[in-house]
């Protein structure tokens, strides 16, 4: 028998007590270091659960031992801020103020170069842009000055006729969105976030981490979390020999993709954290991203409505689907946002979200009123889905009511 007793914080609904369980679990037997979930059904919160440290590397004094997660402890969410630098141009769009079906180059003349002429704005959403590596990778302090970053990706030549395929855009989509938030806008991304997004909706939430925020120990050190043998139901703990290879070919779209910054940067650098980049390091509470996908498709706690219900339809309208030409499996993306598959499960086929790589994952369910997030200190191989935040989602998709809603 498994001891479901661990030093868990917090509280559930009725009904969402397996939640709570799984969570425990993870913790138990699935080596998590330090972690939160919370989830919203309908606006409300029902699940706001955390245990652990709050730092990976267990950073600490002798005499109190290492600093525990606290209610409001802060992680970077690496790429599950994709889906907020999405909304931000989705809420554009929304505004009147950004056509989708427009070309790229019409607010940004440089992209036009090296025959992107053509890119649409929703394949940059989808990635669809065909601009996921950069001939010239470049360091972490330049990839942190985001003119430097524009003008790379502004130069590079597609690696296929954009449009016509997708692959992920796992670093470059920091720039894609970025400028592109800039030039419409007029604003950083991190400061439109800020003050349309976060401000409003009451999310814990950053792109680029705030000096104050900082100071205030608000986010823990993260890790390398050890990958456990076994994945849950439907996981793999080891690669097709199709993918592991495209990740050992330094010559692949796969490896030159997250290699667009190089070396790899290290995520505990305040220098880093303070950068906004919107593909790879949104800071964030576990309440911050599953407010924010409430706050998608619903009032929470009657407050602002970040998308139309148009809106909300229209970001998980499929755009790419299939073998994805870097991640090298199948792969579904609506308006920036990844939608239910065997590559990355969530609630129901009517889902859409976006997990960080080895660990975080957000996303809404219309159908259920679901709104989901779970923010961990420790990352683990995994790419598309995580084997502990999975024991999480399917824990809710138990709790009596939401099964109903489920069509899978």
């Amino acid at each position: 028998m498994v001891d479901l007793n661990a030093d868990v914080n917090g509280v559930v609904a009725e009904g969402f007590e397996p939640v709570r369980d799984a969570f425990a679990r993870n913790f138990a037997t699935g080596g998590e270091r330090g972690a939160a979930v919370t989830v919203y059904r309908d606006g409300q919160r029902v699940v706001d659960l955390w245990a652990g440290v709050r730092d990976f590397d267990g950073d600490t004094d002798a005499e109190s031992g290492p600093a525990p997660w606290e209610h409001g402890t802060a992680q970077i969410v690496r790429s599950a801020t994709k889906g907020v630098a999405a909304a931000a141009l989705l809420m554009l769009a929304e505004r009147g103020e950004l056509d989708l079906d427009a070309p790229v180059g019409e607010y940004w003349p440089e992209f036009k170069a090296a025959g992107k002429e053509r890119t649409l704005v929703r394949h940059l959403l989808s990635h669809r842009a065909g601009v996921p590596v950069l001939d010239r990778p470049l360091t972490p302090a330049q990839a942190a000055d985001p003119a430097l970053g524009a003008a790379a990706v502004a130069a590079q030549a597609p690696a296929w006729e954009p449009g016509t395929d997708h692959g992920y855009h796992a670093q470059t989509y920091s720039w894609l969105t970025g400028e592109l938030v800039r030039r419409v806008s007029g604003r950083p991304i991190g400061d439109w976030v800020a003050t349309e997004i976060a401000g409003p909706a009451g999310l814990d939430l950053w792109i680029g981490l705030p000096d104050a925020e900082a100071r205030a120990g608000r986010a823990g050190r993260v890790g390398r979390a050890r990958t456990p043998e076994t994945a849950g139901p439907g996981l793999r703990t080891r690669p097709k020999r199709s993918v592991a290879d495209a990740y050992a070919d330094p010559g692949s779209l796969t490896s030159r993709a997250f290699a667009a910054i190089t070396p790899l940067p290290d995520e505990n650098d305040p220098a880093y954290r303070a950068a906004a980049l919107p593909a790879s390091n949104g800071i964030a509470t576990a309440d911050g991203l599953a407010r924010f996908y409430a706050s998608l498709i619903g009032r929470v706690d009657g407050g602002t409505r970040l998308f139309t219900p148009a809106t909300a339809e229209l970001a998980r309208r499929e755009q790419s689907a299939g073998p994805d030409r870097v991640l090298v499996i199948g792969t579904r993306f609506g308006l920036g946002y990844m939608l239910h598959g065997t590559a990355s499960p969530l609630l129901t086929p009517g889902s859409f979200g976006h997990p960080g790589r080895g660990g975080a994952l957000g996303f809404a369910d219309p159908g259920s009123g679901i709104a989901f997030g779970y923010v961990t200190n420790g990352f683990r191989k995994s790419v598309t889905a995580d084997a502990r935040a999975q024991a999480l989602v399917r824990a809710v998709r138990a709790v009596p009511g939401v099964a109903e809603a489920v069509e899978l």
